[in-house]
């Protein structure tokens, strides 16, 4: 009977061990069923470039996790991280260009910045008594404005020696992934072998109870933030590097994804949990899953959807580990508990390696297919402009025969950065980019050049890159027809202002220049004011609505796209096609809509379908070695009331 006994208590201590095994290292676990997952779906996940390239992915969240793990263990948060790595980022490239600074003191100077933000983090918290939340919602908007205010709205170039931090090391081993790993132990040395590590786990274990224990906890929160700060930093100096430039709206919600770095890998919210090991896993999770939705062509609203509910099950596993007992990584862990952790990563390793070279066999016949294989990045597809580029792109994939993954930057450069990557590392057989920015696809292009891989740029040019074709509208000359079209609605004579389009891009500096010589023409045309409202709707009404305010007597608007443009009628409201003009650019269905209802005046309309179309076209005679044209441009044409009807677009 004692045998029995000893036998089944055995038997369920052994299960107890799995369980708890998982349970402790859930974030592990997930990634290991990621990469096995993947692997199996997709024959382009598993090879040397792509999985480099994840890395390369996962390098800024991870570094500026690093730094929010520091914020989290000590029961804060930091939602300035984002902000201050795009402020870092800009001071590098300004200081080095234009005040000439060597960059070696541009790079201090980038990281001096983000300490001096950190510090104003702590002092506002441990000695302002605001809630962390506030003080470094206050900080992040602070930290965007000086980005921009220092750079104008535009991204600046950065020197070539800054910009090989974002190439490789001995031709394979990206400087992005290196400075991630030397981040990491960093922040693996500072919280578990440091005075002030200590302090974190002391702090958000039980603040009160460390401040009666004689712990300093007002400097050592300066400390805390101070540290984070200068974790944004670095990772604004790779974020740069990487583009190329500088740019002042970098990073935007990336704050939210390091977050949940931290969260996914183990660290909880309530304080004195959290490990730099785990922090790597849950942005490597975060990077894994992105590359491997785009592979597997899943579309990027989805994409959104499965992160959402990834982040939401790390906080529940979270929650059961809680309850089931589960060892909680904190400070003061023993050698013996290493030991065990470095044994369950060995353990990991050995099972994912073995795993995943199963599931290779399923790849390892020919998958290839007859059809081409494309990818097209898109700006955003938060814009009806390009969600028709898509249509066009789609249905003329469709007639050619051709496999087409399309895939929605949402105006984050850097994603963009990492859909062109992935396109190419996957062996694509030609690229289509509109880019979020013209600096920043720079380099991504050139490596698909490197490849040999075809691009194609539609709707805006890539700058310091050699693409096989540029197909767009004449930007300059629709500018010049736009200018002209409100001058002479207003008999050559009159007030007005303009909305400029997102900093950067080179459809909103050609506009800008054809605004600008069109108006030459009509002295009797006074400009009273012009700002930038990212070619989105909201922007355009909040920016007309303070433009109203200023200069009440406007008597005309032109605006470089027609969100911006219907943004602007709705802030006119009843003044919108009465006393007030209003010349959008694109010829959106909204627009035209807007045109026939008599509150938008015309829209100097391209055809976006005949941009997708034509692309797709240009890539596949480059695919098939025929001759390209350099520059392919599609016309464009002033659409108003008395002509809207009988234009299809």
């Amino acid at each position: 009977m004692a045998t029995d006994t000893l036998k089944s208590t055995t038997g369920a201590g052994g299960a107890a061990a799995v369980r708890r095994l998982l349970l402790d290292n859930g974030a592990l676990t997930a990634l290991i069923v990621l990469l096995v997952a993947l692997s199996a779906l997709s024959g382009d996940f598993l090879t040397t470039d792509n999985l480099l390239n994840v890395g390369v992915q996962a390098a800024v969240t991870a570094v500026l996790a690093f730094g929010v793990t520091f914020v989290i263990v000590s029961a804060g948060i930091d939602l300035s991280v984002g902000s201050v790595a795009a402020l870092s980022a800009t001071v590098l490239a300004w200081s080095a260009t234009a005040h000439g600074v060597p960059v070696f003191t541009a790079v201090l100077l980038a990281v001096a910045t983000g300490f001096a933000a950190g510090l104003v983090n702590g002092f506002l918290i441990a000695y302002g008594k605001l809630p962390p939340f506030i003080a470094t919602l206050a900080v992040l908007s602070v930290a965007r404005g000086l980005a921009l205010v220092i750079s104008g709205g535009s991204p600046i170039a950065l020197p070539g020696s800054v910009s090989h931090l974002g190439d490789t090391l001995g031709g394979w081993l990206p400087v992005p992934v290196l400075v991630m790993v030397v981040m990491g132990l960093v922040a693996a040395f500072v919280l578990g072998r440091t005075y002030i590590g200590r302090s974190m786990y002391a702090i958000g274990g039980n603040e009160e109870a460390a401040r009666l224990s004689g712990l300093r906890v007002k400097r050592q929160k300066l400390a805390i933030y101070a540290l984070s700060g200068v974790f944004a930093a670095a990772a604004g100096v790779v974020l740069a590097a990487r583009l190329s430039s500088a740019q002042p709206q970098a990073a935007d919600g990336y704050e939210l994804d390091a977050i949940a770095a931290v969260v996914i890998g183990g660290a909880s919210l309530a304080g004195g949990t959290g490990k730099a090991s785990g922090t790597l896993i849950g942005a490597l999770i975060l990077a894994v899953l992105r590359n491997g939705l785009n592979l597997l062509s899943v579309s990027a609203f989805w994409q959104q959807v499965v992160i959402g509910v990834v982040i939401a099950l790390a906080v529940l596993l979270d929650t059961l580990r809680r309850k089931a007992g589960a060892t909680p990584v904190a400070a003061g862990t023993g050698d013996g508990g290493k030991g065990r952790q470095a044994g369950t990563y060995a353990l990991a390793a050995v099972v994912t390696v073995a795993i995943v070279g199963a599931t290779s066999f399923l790849h390892g016949g020919s998958s290839a297919t007859a059809d081409p294989k494309m990818g097209l990045s898109l700006s955003t597809l938060n814009n009806p402009f390009f969600v028709q580029i898509r249509a066009g792109a789609q249905a003329e994939a469709k007639k050619l025969g051709v496999d087409l993954t399309v895939t929605d930057a949402q105006n984050d450069a850097s994603q963009q950065a990492n859909q062109l990557q992935n396109f190419t590392s996957s062996q694509f057989d030609a690229v289509i980019v509109n880019p979020v920015d013209s600096d920043a696809a720079g380099p991504s292009v050139r490596a698909a050049d490197k490849a040999k891989t075809p691009v194609i740029a539609v709707d805006r040019g890539v700058n310091k890159a050699s693409v096989d074709a540029l197909v767009a509208s004449d930007n300059v000359a629709g500018g010049e027809l736009a200018a002209k079209t409100i001058a002479e609605k207003l008999g050559g004579k009159g007030r007005i202002v303009i909305l400029q389009g997102q900093a950067g891009t080179s459809a909103a500096r050609e506009r800008a220049e054809g605004f600008a010589k069109g108006l030459k023409a009509y002295p009797g045309i006074r400009v009273l004011a012009q700002q930038p409202a990212d070619f989105d709707r909201t922007k355009g009404l909040d920016v007309m609505s303070n433009l109203l305010q200023a200069h009440p007597d406007v008597q005309g608007v032109i605006a470089a796209n027609d969100e911006m443009a219907l943004g602007a009628v709705k802030a006119l409201g009843s003044k919108a096609g009465k006393s007030v003009q209003v010349v959008g650019f694109d010829g959106t269905p909204d627009g035209l809509t807007a045109v026939k209802n008599g509150t938008l005046y015309a829209s100097v309309a391209q055809q976006p379908t005949q941009l997708g179309r034509i692309a797709v076209d240009n890539a596949l005679r480059a695919i098939q070695a025929k001759k390209v044209a350099a520059t392919v441009k599609v016309p464009v044409k002033v659409v108003t009331k008395g002509n809207v009807a009988g234009f299809s677009g």
